[in-house]
C-alpha cells in the first residue's frame, strides 16, 4: 500500500511556522522594558512620600518633575504631617493651592551636596516666580534649607537630584507686619503693641530687607501684663524699646543658632539676646528676664523680608 507524504509535509510545514512565530513572539515578551528612575519614580515609589505624592499629582505636575534637569526638596510625611498637612487636607485643596507651594520645593537646575557653598543662606530661586527665593545653609556636610534640615542629600534621579528634608517649605506672601497683622489668633497684641510703639517700629520692620523678629504669643503679653488695656496705657517709648529688643538684625534661622550663643538687637550691640539649643528645641532669654527663658513654639516662618520665630514669653531688655 502506498501512502501519500503530502499530509506529513503539510504538518510539518505548519509545525515549523508555529515554532517560528513562538520564538518570534517570546523573543519580543522577553525584551525588557525600559526602567526609569525619574523625580516622579522616586516619588511615587517611596513609602516616606505618601502626602508629597498626593500633593504632585492633585498638582498635576507629576508630567514636569519627569523632565528637565532639577532639584526637589522633597518633605516626608513626617514633615507634612508635621505642619498639619495630610492627605485628607491635599484633597480638599485645588491645583491652584498646591503648585505654588511644590514650585517652591523646585530648582530648574541640578544641584548636589558636594555643589552647595558653604555658607549661610545662599539664595536660590526656585520654579515660584513670585516670592520663590530659598534660602540654603551649608556647614561641614549639614545643609539645611529655610532652616529645613535636609536629612538624606543626593537621592539620584534621572533629571536631577532630590533631597529630602524635615519640614515643608512654604512661600511668603508679605512682609513681617503684613504677617503679624494677618494672624490675629497669636499675635492680635502684637500688633497692638507695634502700632502703639509708633511709626519708628513699623517703619523698621517694612524697610528691613533681612531681619529676624522673636514673636511673642498673646498668651506672652498677657502673662507679662500687658493685656490690651495695659498696651493702650503704656508709652510708645517704652514699647518701642521692647520691640526693638526682639529684632535681630539679618536672617537667622533656627539651624543657625548654637547653645549659648549671644546677639546684638535692634537696639543696638547690647543687650544682647542669649540662646539655648538642645535636642529638643530653641530658648531664648533677655537680659531682664533672669533664668526665665522663652521658648520658641513655632519657628522658621518665612515673610519676604524676615524671619519669624513664635516665642512664648516677652523679651525683657531690662534697664
Amino acid at each position: 500500500m502506498h501512502f501519500s507524504q503530502h499530509p506529513f509535509r503539510t504538518l510539518a510545514g505548519c509545525l515549523l511556522l508555529f515554532v517560528t512565530l513562538f520564538a518570534s513572539s517570546c523573543k519580543k515578551d522577553d525584551t525588557p522594558a525600559t526602567q526609569t528612575n525619574t523625580i516622579t519614580d522616586i516619588v511615587q515609589s517611596d513609602s516616606r512620600f505618601t502626602i508629597l505624592r498626593a500633593a504632585v499629582i492633585k498638582a498635576g505636575l507629576a508630567d514636569a518633575l519627569r523632565s528637565g534637569s532639577l532639584t526637589v526638596f522633597a518633605p516626608t510625611d513626617d514633615a507634612f504631617r508635621a505642619a498639619g498637612i495630610t492627605t485628607d487636607a491635599i484633597s480638599s485643596s485645588t491645583a491652584a493651592q498646591l503648585t505654588p507651594i511644590l514650585q517652591y520645593h523646585v530648582l530648574n537646575s541640578r544641584v548636589p551636596a558636594a555643589n552647595i557653598p558653604t555658607a549661610a543662606n545662599t539664595p536660590q530661586q526656585t520654579l515660584l516666580t513670585t516670592n520663590g527665593t530659598v534660602y540654603i545653609t551649608k556647614t561641614g556636610n549639614n545643609v539645611s534649607v529655610n532652616g529645613r534640615r535636609v536629612t538624606i542629600a543626593d537621592v539620584p534621579a534621572d533629571n536631577g537630584v532630590v533631597h529630602v528634608i524635615d519640614g515643608v517649605l512654604m512661600p511668603p506672601t508679605g512682609d513681617v507686619v503684613a504677617a503679624v497683622i494677618a494672624d490675629p489668633q497669636n499675635y492680635s497684641l502684637l500688633a497692638q503693641a507695634v502700632q502703639r510703639a509708633g511709626a519708628g517700629v513699623i517703619t523698621a520692620l517694612q524697610s528691613t530687607t533681612a531681619a529676624t523678629l522673636f514673636a511673642p504669643t498673646n498668651q506672652a503679653f498677657i502673662d507679662a501684663g500687658l493685656s490690651a488695656t495695659a498696651i493702650a496705657a503704656t508709652p510708645a517709648a517704652t514699647l518701642q524699646r521692647v520691640l526693638s529688643y526682639h529684632v535681630v538684625p539679618g536672617r537667622v534661622f533656627s539651624t543657625q543658632l548654637t547653645d549659648g550663643l549671644t546677639s546684638p538687637t535692634l537696639l543696638g550691640a547690647t543687650p544682647t539676646l542669649r540662646f539655648g539649643v538642645t535636642g529638643t528645641g530653641v530658648t531664648v532669654t533677655g537680659a531682664g528676664n533672669g533664668t526665665s527663658a522663652s521658648n520658641v513654639t513655632s519657628a522658621n516662618i518665612l515673610t519676604t523680608n524676615a524671619v519669624i520665630h513664635r516665642i512664648d514669653r516677652v523679651l525683657l531688655p531690662g534697664s
